[in-house]
C-alpha cells in the first residue's frame, strides 16, 4: 500500500522514525490508560475506599492526556511534512510542465494535467499525512499491545494473535477490488478532465458549427462514466469498512465471553480480565482506522504515480550557450528546420528564414498550418527534430536557451489572468514596479475605463472566480505586462486577437503597435489587416514556409500571398 518513491522523499526516514517513536509513546500511554483504570476498578471492586483510588484515577488521567498530546504532535508532525512535500511536488511538476511545454501537455491532456496540478497534488498531501500515520500506527502499537496481553493471559493473546492475520487477509482482498475500481475511477476522471476542458476551449466554435448539443451530450456521457466508476468504488469501500467493523467487533465480543466464563470459574483474576477487555479494542484500533481511510488513500497513490510518471519524463540535455541581449544590429538565422510532435507526420518542414534588429514579422496562414508550433518553436517551448540556428554568430541546437528566454514576452490567444488584485496582475514578472510605472502601463494599454469601473481599482481582485474580464480586457493586461518590462527585447504573439471581435481587435491594435517599436516581433495571424504592420512576411501552408518577403513583394508576385489572401476574405 505504501508507494516505494515515498521512501525517496526527503527527510523520509526522519520522519518515520519519529513517528515510530511516537507510536510506541502512544502505546505505553494505551497500556498505562488499561492498567490504571483496571486497577482503580478492581480495588473499588475489593471494596477499598473511593479516597484510596485517586493515584490510580490520576495516572489514568495522565496516560489519557500523554495519548491525545502525542496524537497531537503526530498531526502536527505530517501536517507540516506532506504540506511541504506537496508544495515541491507541485513546484516540480510546473517545473517539468514548462521545461517540456506544449508537448507534454498534449500527450497527457491539459485538463489531466491541470486536475493534478490542484487536485491532484491536495489528494498525494492527504495521502502522505493518512499512509505514514496508519503505518506506523499499525507496525507499533497492536503487537505492544499484544505483548502485554499474551503476557496477562496468554489464551487470550493466541486467539487475538490468530484473528489478527484473518482480519488482514480479508482487508487484502477486498484492498484489490477497490483497488482495481479505483484506478478505473482515476481514469474515467482523467478523461473527463480532459474532454471538459477540450470542449470548453472550444465552445465558440462549436456553437459557431452547431455542434455544442452533440459535445454538452459526450460530456454527460463521460460523467456518468465517472459518477458510476465513482459510486461501484464507494459500495466497496462502504463494503469493506461494514465487514471489518463488524468482524473486529465480533472479536472483541468473543473474547469478553471467554473472560466472563473463565471469571465465573475463578481460573482468570478480576485485574488481567479487566485490562485485556479494555485492550481489546486499541488492538484492533489501527487496522480500523487504516481500512476507513483505504478509498482516500488509493486516490492519493494514483494521483502520485501519475505525477511520477511525468516527472519521470526525460529532459534532453542541452549545451547552455552565452547570448548578448537582442538590438539593432543582432541577426538570426533559421535554415532547414523540421518539427513533427510524437507519432504525427512532419508539422514543419525545412524552415528557412533571417530575422535582423528591430523587426516585425508577420507569420500568417490557414489554422492548422503551423503558425503556433513555429512560435512554441522560437519561444523554446518545442524543440526541433534537426535545425540550423545561428543567432549572434553563435550555433545553437534549439531555442531553449536560458539567455535566449529571459528577453522573450510571450503573449497568446488566452492569457492567463491570476486570482490576484489588478495590480499585481499588471506587475507579475515586475513585482517591484512602483504604482506610477503601473498606472503609465494601464494608460498605454487604455485599461483607464477598467480601473474607474473596479470598486477598489488596481486593488480589486480579479481572475479564478473573482471579477470576470472580457477577451479584450485580458490582452490589455498581457500587454502592459509586456510595457512594464521593458528590458525583454523581443516578443511572441500567438494569435492574440482571434477571439475578439473586430472592433475590439481595431481598438486593441492602436495600443499594441507602439509598444512594438524597438523590438524583434513575431506576429503569428490569419488576420490580414496586421500584415500591413509588418516588415517581412512568413507564409506558412501546411508545414512548410511558401512564401515570404514585404506585403508589397508578395502583392506583385501574386503567389501564395494573394491566393491566401482572397481564401480569408471569403470566409
Amino acid at each position: 500500500m505504501i508507494d516505494k518513491k515515498l521512501l525517496t522523499f526527503p527527510r523520509i526516514r526522519l520522519v518515520l522514525v519519529l513517528l515510530l517513536g511516537l507510536a510506541g509513546l502512544q502505546a505505553a500511554s494505551i497500556l498505562g490508560q488499561a492498567c490504571f483504570l483496571a486497577k482503580a476498578i478492581t480495588d473499588l471492586w475489593a471494596g477499598q475506599a473511593l479516597s484510596e483510588q485517586w493515584q490510580w484515577i490520576g495516572f489514568f488521567v495522565l496516560c489519557y492526556l500523554l495519548r491525545h498530546l502525542i496524537l497531537w504532535r503526530k498531526e502536527d508532525l505530517l501536517d507540516s511534512y506532506s504540506r511541504q512535500q506537496a508544495q515541491r511536488l507541485r513546484q516540480e511538476l510546473l517545473s517539468k510542465v514548462f521545461e517540456q511545454g506544449p508537448s507534454l501537455i498534449q500527450g497527457q491532456g491539459t485538463g489531466n494535467v491541470t486536475t493534478m496540478a490542484l487536485e491532484g497534488i491536495d489528494q498525494v498531501e492527504k495521502y502522505l499525512r493518512l499512509i505514514l500515520a496508519k503505518s506506523t500506527t499499525m507496525m507499533v502499537v497492536p503487537w505492544l499491545i499484544l505483548a502485554v496481553i499474551w503476557y496477562l493471559d496468554w489464551r487470550s493473546g493466541v486467539f487475538l494473535l490468530i484473528i489478527y492475520p484473518l482480519i488482514v487477509i480479508f482487508m487484502i482482498v477486498l484492498g484489490y477490488a477497490a483497488q482495481a475500481k479505483a484506478d478505473r475511477q482515476y481514469h474515467t476522471y482523467q478523461l473527463l478532465s480532459n474532454h471538459f476542458v477540450d470542449s470548453l476551449r472550444g465552445i465558440d466554435t462549436l456553437k459557431y458549427l452547431g455542434l455544442s448539443q452533440r459535445y454538452a451530450r459526450s460530456i454527460f456521457k463521460t460523467s456518468e462514466r465517472f459518477r458510476r466508476a465513482t459510486m461501484s468504488t464507494l459500495k466497496v469501500a462502504i463494503l469493506s469498512t461494514f465487514a471489518l467493523d463488524f468482524f473486529t467487533t465480533l472479536s472483541i465480543a468473543v473474547v469478553a465471553v471467554l473472560l466472563g466464563i473463565r471469571l465465573v470459574d475463578g481460573t482468570i483474576l478480576l485485574f488481567p480480565a479487566l485490562t485485556i477487555l479494555t485492550l481489546s479494542p486499541d488492538y484492533f484500533l489501527p487496522i480500523r482506522d487504516f481500512s476507513n481511510d483505504y478509498h482516500a488513500t488509493l486516490d492519493g497513490k494514483n494521483a502520485l504515480t501519475a505525477i511520477n510518471q511525468i516527472l519521470a519524463v526525460k529532459t534532453t540535455e542541452i549545451t547552455k550557450v552565452s547570448l548578448p541581449a537582442w538590438n539593432d544590429q543582432s541577426q538570426l538565422t533559421i535554415s532547414q528546420l523540421d518539427f513533427a510532435y510524437p507519432q504525427q507526420s512532419k508539422s514543419l518542414q525545412q524552415l528557412n528564414f533571417q530575422a535582423i534588429g528591430f523587426q516585425k514579422i508577420g507569420i500568417i496562414g490557414l489554422s492548422g498550418s503551423g503558425k503556433s508550433t513555429l512560435i512554441n518553436l522560437l519561444g523554446g517551448f518545442l524543440k526541433p527534430q534537426s535545425a540550423q540556428i545561428k543567432i549572434a554568430g553563435q550555433e545553437l541546437a534549439s531555442f531553449a536557451q536560458p539567455d535566449w528566454q529571459r528577453q522573450l514576452i510571450y503573449i497568446p490567444q488566452n492569457p492567463y489572468i491570476f486570482r490576484a488584485s489588478l495590480r499585481d496582475n499588471i506587475a507579475f514578472y515586475q513585482p517591484q514596479a512602483t504604482t506610477a510605472q503601473v498606472e503609465q502601463a494601464v494608460k498605454v494599454v487604455g485599461l483607464e475605463r477598467l480601473v474607474a469601473q473596479l470598486p477598489a481599482g488596481l486593488d480589486t481582485q480579479i481572475g479564478e472566480g473573482a471579477r470576470a474580464l472580457s477577451g479584450g480586457q485580458a490582452q490589455r493586461i498581457a500587454l502592459a505586462r509586456a510595457f512594464l518590462d521593458q528590458s525583454r527585447k523581443i516578443l511572441l504573439f500567438d494569435e492574440p486577437t482571434a477571439h475578439l471581435d473586430i472592433e475590439t481587435e481595431v481598438e486593441l491594435k492602436e495600443r499594441m503597435l507602439p509598444l512594438m517599436t524597438d523590438h524583434l516581433v513575431f506576429f503569428a495571424t490569419h488576420r490580414l489587416h496586421w500584415m500591413q504592420e509588418m516588415d517581412w512576411i512568413l507564409v506558412i501552408d501546411q508545414g512548410k514556409i511558401v512564401e515570404q518577403g514585404t506585403l508589397a513583394q508578395l502583392q506583385q508576385q501574386h503567389g501564395a500571398f494573394v491566393q491566401l489572401s482572397r481564401s480569408l476574405r471569403s470566409v
